[in-house]
């Protein structure tokens, strides 16, 4: 993936509706959803929808297809996968960096009584 496509990819994402519109959509898998179905799911205006689509159809991150009156929507596995591998293939040095075990959030530390 060039840096020009993961810029565009990850200013499509960089917005709370779309990044929710892909993230349902990689959850559906190759089938994907119909826009009705994501509206729905998501309760989002269509017209509202339709921009978010676009965005995310610009920079490669979905498809559309129609199947008799719905329009299909589903994600570009190949370029999403291509993003991750962009962000990560310099991770570390080349050397494993996956955690030893599960991580735990950060606890907050409570002051001691003066």
């Amino acid at each position: 993936m060039e840096k020009t496509d993961a810029v565009a990819a990850l200013a499509a994402l960089a917005q709370d509706n779309r990044l929710d519109v892909f993230r349902l959509l990689v959850q559906a898998g190759p089938e994907g959803l119909t826009a009705g179905a994501v509206a729905e799911a998501l309760d989002l205006a269509p017209n509202t929808l339709t921009f978010h689509f676009d965005r995310l159809r610009m920079a490669g991150l979905a498809t559309v297809r129609r199947e008799g009156r719905s329009m299909i929507y589903a994600a570009r596995f190949e370029t999403m996968n291509a993003l991750v591998g962009f962000l990560t293939e310099n991770c570390c040095g080349g050397a494993s960096c996956a955690p030893a075990g599960p991580s735990k959030p950060a606890r907050k530390r409570s002051q001691a009584p003066a």
